[in-house]
C-alpha cells in the first residue's frame, strides 16, 4: 500500500452553531467560509455557500465530523467532496479554535476520509480513489493533506 499526496486544502471556520443534544449526540454546525486546495493535479477553491460541517461530540472527548465540501477547480470543474472522521478535541484544540495558537499535523488525533464526486471528465478519476486525510486546526481555519490510497 502507498500514500500518494494528493492535495492541501484549507478554509475558514466562519461560525459555530450548537445544536444541542439530539438523539444521535451534542451536535454542532460550523459555516465554512471560503478557501484553497493545491495539488499537482488539482488547484482552486472551496466553494463558502456550498460547504459545512455538522458535528457529533462524544462523550470520550472526540468530535465525529460530517462534511459536505464543493471543490472549484481553476478550469471551473465542480469537485463534491464527503468526509467523516475523528477529531479528538484536547486542550490545544480548544486553544486553537479560541483563536490563541495554531496547530501541527499530530498535535492531535484528527483523520478523515475524503470521498469524492465530479461529472468533470478530465478529473473522473477522483470517483474511484480512496483517500484519508489528516487535520490541523489554526485560529479560524481548519487545514488538512488529502493522501490518495494506491496499491
Amino acid at each position: 500500500m502507498r500514500f500518494e499526496k494528493l492535495l492541501d486544502i484549507s478554509f475558514d471556520l466562519v461560525g459555530n452553531y450548537d445544536l444541542g443534544i439530539l438523539p444521535t449526540g451534542h451536535r454542532s454546525f460550523f459555516e465554512l467560509g471560503g478557501g484553497v486546495f493545491i495539488g499537482q493535479e488539482l488547484n482552486g477553491v472551496v466553494k463558502p455557500k456550498m460547504s459545512g460541517e455538522w458535528g457529533t461530540v462524544t462523550d470520550t472527548g472526540y468530535v465525529i465530523p460530517d462534511v459536505r465540501l464543493t471543490l472549484q477547480t481553476d478550469d471551473d470543474a465542480l469537485i463534491y467532496v464527503e468526509y467523516t472522521g475523528k477529531i479528538e478535541v484536547n486542550e490545544k484544540v480548544q486553544k486553537a479554535l479560541a483563536g490563541e495558537i495554531s496547530l501541527e499535523y499530530g498535535d492531535n488525533y484528527f483523520f478523515t476520509n475524503p470521498r469524492m464526486q465530479t461529472s468533470s471528465e478530465k478529473y473522473k478519476y477522483l470517483n474511484n480513489i480512496f483517500c484519508v486525510g489528516q487535520g490541523k486546526f489554526s485560529p479560524g481555519k481548519v487545514h488538512y493533506a488529502y493522501y490518495k490510497i494506491d496499491h
